[in-house]
């Protein structure tokens, strides 16, 4: 009877474990259970034959062995595996060192479980550039593809009359106002020679009144003569070149800047159409489930691109409407600059072409005014 208490006891110790009043698992015999329990398992039994099970920290087999029947040393049959169910304490403390638990799948072969890292898809640059020259050439074949057949006519295009109206003659004017510019650019040239010659003969005949004492009055005359002119070509001089700034001015920046626009608006239109041409023709094909997927994609290009359009098309309109108000205020003024100012130079009225110069406040650069003498320096 002694005996038999003697061999329950291990059993009994390792099915005891003492709880605080808490209802926490008191740590201080944690090791004598592990000690008794090594015990009570026999000695072929490895780590590797034992499997341990969670059902829950809150179960009420809390820390609970359940030890299977051991077969007799001349049996086959291979033992059955003790199940363990882990107390909180317990599993709080694996979960604490985070150590891996090793679980047989019911063979000798283990898997190893640890922490799982999940990490965000790393993207690739090399591929991002891939994907940005296959948009680019796809869109620049469909754009190429569509310029091709516009010009052999055998694609359709998208066409605004009013607004290919504004523009045709924009670009029209453009030509006509760059011909002025250059003629005028001309005349600004040839006058200042003329001025330059008529400075020369004035001193040339000024020299001459002093040398010659015959001829000093005729002499003076001339020089006088001369010098007056060459005064005023270099006002008349002045005011084309405002002129000329002026129309240079709106020709090669405010007109550019709109034609610059004009420029990206037959881009998007052009891609516009390219896709509008590339919806059409796969409605026009068979919808199956290979189709259908293209195609909701080529809608969706589609609508983007119209947007675009939409948006570059409105952009041309508000400049060409600013620009025909703008173009009229300046050359109002320049025109009525240019015409007094060739009236008064023609007719010798001095005064009115001064009077010109300063209603359109004009200032005109004397010879060695733009370099400042020694004592401004200082």
């Amino acid at each position: 009877m002694e005996s038999a208490m003697a061999q329950e006891s291990p059993k009994n110790s390792a099915a005891e474990i003492p709880v605080t009043s808490n209802g926490q698992l008191d740590d201080s015999h944690e090791h004598s259970f592990n000690r008794d329990l090594k015990c009570s398992l026999p000695v072929g039994l490895g780590l590797s034959e034992t499997k341990i099970t969670s059902h829950g920290f809150d179960g009420a087999k809390e820390g609970v062995v359940e030890a299977g029947q051991f077969p007799s040393k001349g049996s086959s049959a291979s033992p059955k595996s003790s199940v363990i169910s882990p107390s909180s304490a317990a599993a709080s403390r694996l979960a604490g060192q985070g150590c891996d638990l090793i679980i047989p799948t019911g063979g000798r072969a283990q898997q190893k479980s640890g922490p799982v890292v999940l990490a965000d898809e790393v993207k690739n640059p090399a591929m991002e550039k891939l994907e940005l020259v296959r948009k680019w050439s796809l869109n620049t074949y469909k754009c190429t593809r569509q310029i091709i057949s516009e010009k052999l006519g055998r694609g359709s295009r998208t066409v605004d009359l009013e607004l290919e109206a504004q523009i045709d003659i924009l670009r029209d004017n453009k030509k006509k106002y760059e011909n002025i510019l250059r003629l005028a650019q001309t005349l600004s040239t040839q006058l200042f020679q003329m001025v330059h010659t008529q400075r020369q003969l004035g001193d040339a005949f000024a020299d001459l009144s002093l040398k010659s004492l015959e001829l000093h009055e005729e002499f003076g005359y001339n020089a006088d003569t001369q010098k007056l002119l060459a005064k005023n070509g270099e006002t008349l001089l002045g005011a084309i070149n405002f002129f000329i700034a002026s129309v240079n001015t709106l020709v090669n920046k405010t007109i550019e800047d709109t034609l610059l626009t004009v420029k990206q608006y037959e881009s998007a239109r052009i891609e516009y159409d390219a896709y509008r041409t590339d919806l059409e023709e796969l409605n026009l094909g068979p919808r199956d489930a290979n189709t259908l997927p293209k195609i909701e994609q080529s809608q969706q290009m589609f609508q983007v691109h119209k947007e675009k359009y939409d948006k570059m098309r409105n952009d041309v309109s508000i400049k060409l409407k600013f620009l025909e108000e703008n173009k009229v205020k300046v050359l109002h003024n320049q025109l009525v600059l240019f015409h007094n100012a060739i009236a008064a130079y023609f007719a010798g009225n001095q005064k009115q072409l001064e009077q010109t110069l300063k209603q359109f406040h004009i200032k005109l650069k004397t010879p060695g005014a733009d370099a400042p003498s020694w004592l401004e320096e200082q």
